[in-house]
């Protein structure tokens, strides 16, 4: 019997929740066509959630979080894989409702493993994981809709955050003219090194004047915090721009007019990572793999090991954080 170590979720009796760090059996894992030893995963603001006992992204506990998983095939029954391949597992279920990547194994349906795109190792891939595919995707969107770079400056709100650090140095890799806009303006010159052209507060990025209507700033804008910032976002895109939106850290409610639509023929795109499309994801991670690899990954990347992720999850529920969070199961 294969035992191993895995972040455990817990309820206490009183309402409330703890994480420990516990030995499980491989046959304590539920049914799946491919059993994957896990080397790295990462750590996302969905991850935070259910590892707080956030009943919307987690229905049971006890629980093994972690959306993310990288590592190598230990077994499989699909014709796909090959004992030994190296392969990643992001999102779908994973994480969630099926024990994840926080665990040194998992075992999942065939039909969500994909292999590790070449010219990433396991541990580049899982610096990007989740946050970086969904900021790839977010850039994707926008040169799809026919965002370019002499169309003008390009806004990414939340911009310290897993996903805005990654857009915000993608998108200075395509060329664009980045504006990043956090809350935390100590992070200025971590942004600047990103490739952001300027760094602006929050407070720039909302609304105060209930117009429906402001000056056209972006040519584009990828917003991952939800909310008024998202609002703002939209009635001060241009003429023919593009807004993504993948996060509700803020909130996820927000209050628009038709104005940005009908008046500026702004586009609002969704971004959505968990149930994409293998093909798409093939397509995106290819990218990162290639003409988008970030080769300062390590600027934006702390690697942690299974025992600190605890304090890694209490400061990302606080707002603490900046840029990604790589987990080594093997430390």
């Amino acid at each position: 019997m294969t035992i191993f170590k895995a972040l455990v979720v817990s309820e206490t009796g009183d309402g409330g929740y703890q994480r420990a760090i516990r030995d499980r059996a491989v046959s304590e894992l539920p049914e799946g066509e491919v059993l994957i030893r896990v080397r790295y995963s990462s750590l996302n603001y969905k991850d935070a959630l259910s590892a707080s006992g956030n009943r919307g992204v987690t229905r049971r506990y006890p629980h093994t979080p972690g959306i993310d998983a990288a590592g190598e095939v230990a077994a499989s029954t699909s014709d796909r894989f090959r004992t030994g391949d190296a392969v990643l597992c992001c999102c779908y279920d994973l994480g969630m409702n099926r024990p994840g990547g926080f665990g040194q194994y998992i075992r999942v349906p065939a039909a969500w493993v994909m292999g590790c795109p070449p010219g990433l190792t396991l541990r580049q891939a899982m610096m990007y994981g989740t946050g970086g595919f969904t900021a790839a995707l977010s850039v994707d969107r926008l040169m799809a809709y026919g965002v370019s770079p002499r169309d003008g400056k390009v806004l990414v709100t939340g911009a310290t955050g897993g996903v805005g650090s990654v857009s915000v140095a993608l998108l200075a890799r395509a060329g664009f003219t980045v504006v990043a806009a956090s809350g935390k303006v100590d992070q200025a010159p971590f942004l600047l090194r990103l490739g952001a052209s300027e760094v602006v507060g929050r407070e720039a990025v909302i609304d105060q004047t209930g117009r429906a209507m402001l000056k056209g700033n972006w040519a584009g804008a990828v917003d991952t915090v939800g909310g008024e910032v998202l609002a703002t976002a939209l009635k001060t895109t241009r003429y023919g721009g593009v807004v993504t939106c993948c996060g509700n850290v803020a909130a996820a409610e927000f209050t628009t007019s038709v104005y940005p639509f009908i008046l500026r023929g702004v586009s609002l795109v969704g971004i959505e990572a968990a149930e994409c499309a293998m093909a798409v994801r093939e397509r995106v991670w290819a990218r990162l793999a290639g003409d988008w690899h970030l080769d300062f990954l390590d600027e934006l990347v702390r690697e942690v090991g299974l025992a600190d992720l605890d304090r890694e999850i209490d400061r990302m529920l606080a707002g603490r954080l900046h840029g990604r969070v790589l987990v080594n199961l093997d430390r």
